[in-house]
C-alpha cells in the first residue's frame, strides 16, 4: 500500500463531503473523520494505510452506524478489526488522466441539464416522458475533481447516458489538471475502464 498517496485521499474525501453538503474531513487516528450525521450513517472514518490508528479505533467502537474505509483489499481490512466487524462493500477508487475531446450525442429524446449549486455541479439527464434517466455529482477541492453518485437507471443502461453524464460533469472543472477520482463497485469498474478509467486501489468499507 505504500504507492497510495494519502493527500490525494484527503482531497477527495474533502471534494466529496463538498459534493454531498458534509463538514469537512479532519484528521483522527491516523486517518480522517466525517461527521455525516444521516439516517444510515452517523460517521465514517477513512485510512489511506492500515495501521494501529485504525486497529485501535474499531477496538473503540461498540455503535452501529459508523463506517471504517481503508484503501486496501477486504483481507486487509479483516484482519485490523475485531470478529464484530463485518465487510460491507469491496470497492476501488479510480482515476483518470484523460478526457473525452467532446460529449457524446445523447440519443433521440434525452435532455441533458446542467446545474450548479455552491461548488457543487449536478448534471441530469431526463428521458422524452420527463422521468429521470441519469444523475451525477462532482465537486472540486485541492487538486482533484471527484466524481460522485453517478447513477443512470436500469431501463436506460447501455445506451451511452453515462458517457455523456461523466463527460459533462468533467467539462465543469476549473483546473483541466485536477485529477479526477470516482469509487465504483466492481461492475462499475469494469464499464470506467472502457473510458479510460483505471483503478488506483481497492477501496474496503466495514461496520458493526
Amino acid at each position: 500500500m505504500t504507492g497510495i498517496d494519502p493527500t490525494l485521499v484527503h482531497r477527495w474525501l474533502a471534494a466529496r463531503s463538498v459534493s454531498r453538503g458534509l463538514p469537512a474531513p479532519v484528521a483522527d487516528s491516523g486517518g480522517w473523520r466525517v461527521d455525516t450525521a444521516g439516517v444510515d450513517e452517523v460517521r465514517r472514518y477513512v485510512f489511506a494505510h492500515p495501521g494501529d490508528g485504525l486497529r485501535g479505533l474499531a477496538e473503540t467502537i461498540d455503535q452501529p452506524r459508523i463506517f471504517l474505509k481503508l484503501c486496501a483489499d477486504a483481507d486487509t481490512l479483516r484482519r485490523l478489526l475485531p470478529d464484530r466487524w463485518v465487510i460491507r462493500d469491496a470497492n476501488c477508487m479510480m482515476v483518470t488522466d484523460t478526457a473525452p475531446i467532446r460529449s457524446p450525442a445523447l440519443p433521440p429524446g434525452y435532455t441533458l441539464v446542467m446545474t450548479m449549486e455552491g461548488d457543487v455541479t449536478c448534471a441530469t439527464i431526463t428521458s422524452a416522458d420527463g422521468a429521470l434517466a441519469a444523475r451525477g455529482y462532482a465537486a472540486e477541492r485541492g487538486g482533484v475533481f471527484a466524481y460522485d453518485r453517478i447513477v443512470t437507471e436500469e431501463p436506460h443502461r447501455r445506451r451511452g447516458l453515462g458517457t455523456a453524464l461523466m463527460t459533462a460533469l468533467g467539462a465543469a472543472r476549473s483546473d483541466a489538471r485536477a485529477q479526477q477520482v470516482l469509487t465504483a463497485t466492481a461492475m462499475g469498474a469494469a464499464l470506467y475502464a472502457t473510458v479510460g478509467w483505471r483503478i488506483y486501489c481497492p477501496y474496503t468499507t466495514a461496520s458493526l
